[in-house]
């Protein structure tokens, strides 16, 4: 039977990236959003390019959404091996002394709890499948702060944290977990939800550094990590652009 993966955040960016990935390795991809709209684009071109898709409406702050998500994956065409914890994002570049409350309240509940959430909702079909597979799509800021980014590396410094416990407790049993922790990745939307909607500032960010990581690089290593052999569990695997030697060392031309 078909192996089914199911992709959080898939609406957009490094979500939709992956969906498509995934599609092409064989699985068939549950394309979990809000922005269903934007899912059925998605699914069609899947379809038309030969893979196998299906858009599920997902708000993972929401326990009856992702229970509606599990409800999707248990009929499924085949058994769910993969999921891939992709929903999060940034809200904010102020720091600590006047951050918005609302803004780290929406970055928890987004990148740390729909982890939880999903993740307790599809565990019991990623056990049952016997070759399991959990991908949390963290950051670089889940293990570095900086200036501006408390309320995003607080958030994503608990998501790793979610990981590597998950890991702990699931030893024993047919379930792998694995983190990617991207660095600079230019999508359309990332910058742009952060900054609310201010293009110049969400362009800004990308000024002058010579190819930064886009969404299908990303893909491209959770497609790689989920595809090695069952018995090869990629602990964390850290991926910047070439330009990004760490969080505060970016080279810019001009």
């Amino acid at each position: 039977m078909t192996s089914v993966a199911v992709v959080t955040g898939a609406s957009s960016g490094i979500g939709a990236a992956t969906a498509r990935r995934l599609a092409v390795e064989g699985f068939h991809v549950l394309a979990a959003a809000r922005r269903v709209d934007r899912l059925t684009g998605l699914v069609t071109e899947i379809r038309d390019a030969g893979g196998s898709a299906t858009a599920v409406a997902c708000d993972v702050t929401s326990d009856e959404s992702v229970a509606g998500l599990a409800a999707a994956a248990a009929a499924a065409p085949g058994p769910v091996t993969l999921l891939v914890n992709n929903a999060g994002g940034a809200r904010g570049l102020d720091p600590v002394e006047t951050g918005s409350i609302g803004d780290w309240q929406w970055m928890y509940d987004v990148n740390v709890l729909g982890t939880l959430r999903v993740t307790q909702a599809l565990l019991p079909a990623l056990v049952s499948s016997a070759a399991g597979t959990i991908v949390v799509v963290s950051s670089t800021a889940g293990f570095t702060v900086y200036e501006g980014g408390g309320g995003y590396a607080a958030a994503k410094h608990a998501q790793t944290a979610v990981a590597g416990t998950l890991r702990l407790e699931l030893c024993g049993r047919p379930v792998r977990v694995v983190e990617i922790d991207p660095g600079m990745v230019r999508t359309d939307e990332f910058s742009l939800v952060r900054f609310d909607g201010d293009a110049a500032q969400a362009t800004a960010v990308y000024a002058g550094v010579p190819d930064p990581l886009v969404a299908d690089d990303v893909a491209d290593c959770i497609a790689w990590c989920a595809t090695r052999p069952h018995h090869v569990n990629v602990d964390r695997l850290v991926v910047r652009p070439l330009a990004q030697a760490a969080q505060h060392k970016v080279h810019r031309v001009g």
